[in-house]
């Protein structure tokens, strides 16, 4: 994650719901949001951690408690937002099942499919649902967090590459279905290290690891902080039902072995 330094920076007016903003990406999207103004909103299933990162980033964080994938609870979690701040400006679905690997196609229950398209799937539905009439008021935007695993894949990862995939399809749905006042778009990490920092520095990535990637280097939570702020902001204002890659150059390389 980001290495935050603490402090609490000026407040821009503009308020952003992320989830699964607990650890990894989510939390350095919520880190970099923070550092450039804006009041964000931490939504996480894990209420222990997300409240003690919450209260790590200051007064420009706010921790809320949510299954994304049930909807009486991101009907509450969207309320004690808009209780708290009055407005929403952004969304960023980005809480999902993160594991890709089920198992063989013969072993895959179906509970276990149906819980990842839940949360990975249904879960950014239902949060644009409930979220639409505020982003709409301000004319605001969503980011959801798909996966270069849409478009690629290693063996035993149907569930979530069917997942991020629908997410896609989603996104530009979304887009048309709430333009022109939200804005919706997708962005689809390859390799991030998204590991706390004790743990990089324990188990560190290999030469190998980074000279793989055309970008000579493997991704970080940064990286991704990075693009979605964009397209939350002003600055990105013509765009929208689009996907993009943040993934090192590695969907455009030929590999054979």
């Amino acid at each position: 994650m980001i290495d935050w330094k603490g402090g609490d920076p000026t407040h821009n007016g503009r308020v952003a719901l992320v989830t699964g903003a607990a650890r990894g990406i989510g939390l350095g999207i919520a880190a970099w949001l923070i550092c450039e103004g804006w009041q964000v909103v931490l939504g996480d299933l894990d209420r222990k951690r997300g409240a003690k990162v919450a209260k790590a980033l200051g007064s420009n964080a706010w921790f809320v408690g949510m299954d994304v994938s049930d909807e009486g609870q991101v009907i509450t979690g969207v309320a004690e937002v808009l209780g708290q701040f009055g407005r929403l400006d952004a969304l960023v679905c980005n809480a999902a099942i993160t594991d890709p690997h089920n198992g063989t196609l013969e072993s895959l229950v179906l509970a276990q499919w149906n819980r990842v398209l839940a949360v990975n799937l249904s879960g950014p539905m239902l949060l644009a649902k409930h979220c639409a009439p505020y982003l709409r008021a301000h004319g605001g935007a969503i980011v959801n967090l798909g996966s270069t695993r849409a478009w690629q894949s290693e063996p035993d990862t149907e569930a979530y590459a069917a997942s991020k995939g629908g997410l896609i399809a989603l996104t530009h749905a979304l887009a048309i279905s709430l333009a022109p006042e939200i804005r919706v778009n997708v962005v689809s990490p390859g390799w991030i290290d998204a590991r706390d920092p004790s743990q990089r520095r324990a188990e560190p990535l290999t030469d190998t690891d980074h000279a793989q990637h055309p970008s000579g280097r493997v991704g970080t939570v940064e990286d991704v902080a990075a693009m979605v702020a964009w397209l939350l902001s002003r600055h990105s204002g013509f765009v929208t039902g689009q996907e993009f890659l943040v993934d090192g150059g590695m969907t455009r390389k030929m590999i054979y072995a």
